[in-house]
C-alpha cells in the first residue's frame, strides 16, 4: 500500500472518530445539559495532558529523524572506505590493482542492488554482501608488498577495509526499526487519551469547534504516521539512500 494513502486513511479515520463520537454525544445528551459548564479542572488536564503529549512526540520525531540521519551517515561512510580503497590501490601492481578495483565494484553492486532491496523487505543485509566484503579485505591483506611505496599504503589500505566493514555492521544494526513496541503503545494510548479530553470539553456546540477538534485528531494522526515513515531508515518514505555508493562508483551498477 502507497504511504501516502497510509497517510490519507489514517487521518481520515482520525477525523471519522471524532466526529462520530461528538454526533453520538449530541443525541445522547440530556436536554438539560449546558455544555458551557466544563469544570475548571479538565480544561486544567486537559492542557497539561496536551502539553506533555506533545513533548513526547516532539521527542520521538527527534529520535527517529536522527537514527535516520545516522543511517545515511553509515552508507556514506562505507562508500567513502569502499572508494578510497579504490583510489589508493593504484600503487600496486596492474592485475593485483584492477583485482581489488574489480571486487571493490562487484560488492558495491550488490549493496545498491540486491541488498539494498533486503534491507527495504527484511531490514537485514545478505550474507553475500559478507561474503563479497571479505573478498576484498583477501585481496587487500593477502598481498604482500614489494617496494617500499607499496608498503607504505599497505597499512592505510587496511584501515580502510576496517573502516568500511564497521560502516557495514553498523548498516545493518540501523536497518531494522529503531522505535521499541512498548513507545509505540505509550504514544498510540496518550493519541486516545489526548483527543478524549478534548472531548471531555464537549466539543460538540458549533461547526467551528468541531473543525478544530477534527483538524487537532487529523495533526495527532499526521505526527503519528511521520514518526512510522522515519522508524525504517531504508525502506519507508523519506528514506537513506544509496546514492553515496552510486556517486562514487557509477560504473558498479552497469
Amino acid at each position: 500500500m502507497p504511504e501516502w494513502l497510509v497517510l490519507t486513511l489514517a487521518m481520515v479515520a482520525a477525523c471519522v472518530v471524532v466526529v462520530l463520537i461528538t454526533v453520538l454525544r449530541d443525541r445522547t445528551a440530556s436536554d438539560d445539559e449546558d455544555p458551557t459548564e466544563t469544570p475548571d479542572v479538565i480544561e486544567y488536564m486537559t492542557m497539561w495532558i496536551g502539553v506533555v503529549y506533545a513533548i513526547v512526540l516532539g521527542l520521538a520525531i527527534a529520535g527517529v529523524w536522527e537514527a535516520r540521519g545516522a543511517a545515511q551517515d553509515h552508507v556514506r561512510a562505507e562508500a567513502q572506505a569502499l572508494h578510497e580503497i579504490s583510489e589508493r590501490v593504484r600503487v600496486y601492481p596492474p592485475e593485483i590493482r584492477d583485482r581489488i578495483r574489480e571486487d571493490v565494484n562487484t560488492y558495491v553492486g550488490h549493496v545498491v542492488t540486491t541488498e539494498w532491496k533486503s534491507m527495504t523487505d527484511h531490514n537485514k543485509v545478505t550474507e553475500r554482501g559478507d561474503e563479497l566484503l571479505n573478498r576484498v579485505r583477501t585481496d587487500v591483506t593477502d598481498y604482500e608488498p614489494r617496494t617500499d611505496f607499496e608498503a607504505q599504503a599497505y597499512q592505510p589500505l587496511m584501515d580502510q577495509v576496517t573502516a568500511a566493514d564497521q560502516a557495514r555492521n553498523a548498516r545493518a544494526d540501523s536497518a531494522a526499526p529503531t522505535m521499541p513496541g512498548v513507545v509505540w503503545f505509550g504514544l498510540i494510548i496518550g493519541a486516545v487519551i489526548t483527543i478524549g479530553m478534548i472531548l471531555a470539553l464537549q466539543i460538540r456546540r458549533t461547526p467551528r469547534e468541531l473543525i478544530l477538534a477534527v483538524l487537532f485528531s487529523a495533526l495527532i494522526a499526521f505526527l503519528l504516521f511521520l514518526i512510522w515513515d522515519f522508524d525504517a531508515p531504508y525502506s519507508r518514505g523519506i528514506s537513506a539512500t544509496a546514492d553515496p555508493f552510486l556517486d562514487l562508483f557509477p560504473e558498479a551498477t552497469r
